[in-house]
């Protein structure tokens, strides 16, 4: 039997994604946030708070890089969400994570985080649901670490880790368990 919960965001596994813009003063400011993901073959979308140091940023500059976390630097990522870069100048300095700028835009991107999609903001708008961005992907970047021998990231050496949003909890991910448009092949048969 199941139990009417009412109206949550339950969905699982969320995931973790950090958006990294440029300050006003150059200064790195980056954002944890788990309302968004890819929604086409190269555009992203995501749902943030338009008070957010972020989003003007994103209003200013047009760009944003969107990482994947990893499990290694779950204290930074798990910080990015606590802090407010409105209220805490040096809250990327505070993180002890390094960043580079970005070579297809006005972004940076964090070194330590192993997956980063270089992003231009297509469309940014405030919904009654919260400020939308659309974003079109126009570069991937991935330690190499993370890939396997045909060049293609491998999810078991990524060490992503995803939201739990029954419980606000984290959990590592990146065991294989079946094969996409294969493991329900037998059922075409019947």
């Amino acid at each position: 039997m199941k139990k009417d919960l009412g109206v949550h965001p339950y969905l699982f596994p969320m995931p973790v994604l950090m958006i990294a813009t440029y300050n006003e003063d150059g200064s790195v400011d980056v954002m944890n946030m788990a309302w968004g993901g890819v929604c086409a073959t190269d555009m992203v979308s995501l749902n943030i708070g338009e008070r957010h140091r972020t989003s003007a940023n994103l209003k200013r500059t047009g760009a944003f890089t969107l990482s994947v976390a990893d499990v290694d630097h779950l204290a930074a990522a798990d910080f990015f969400g606590i802090a407010s870069g409105n209220t805490m100048s040096d809250k990327f300095e505070r993180s002890g994570l390094t960043a580079t700028r970005s070579e297809k835009v006005d972004a940076p991107v964090v070194n330590e985080f192993p997956l980063t999609l270089e992003c231009e903001v297509a469309e940014a708008r405030q919904e009654s649901y919260g400020f939308h961005v659309l974003g079109k992907i126009v570069g991937v970047l991935a330690e190499e670490r993370v890939l396997d021998d045909s060049g293609k990231v491998d999810p078991a050496r990524l060490g992503a880790f995803c939201f739990d949003t029954f419980q606000n909890g984290y959990y590592a991910i990146g065991e294989k368990v079946g094969e996409a448009w294969g493991s329900g092949k037998a059922l075409m048969h019947n």
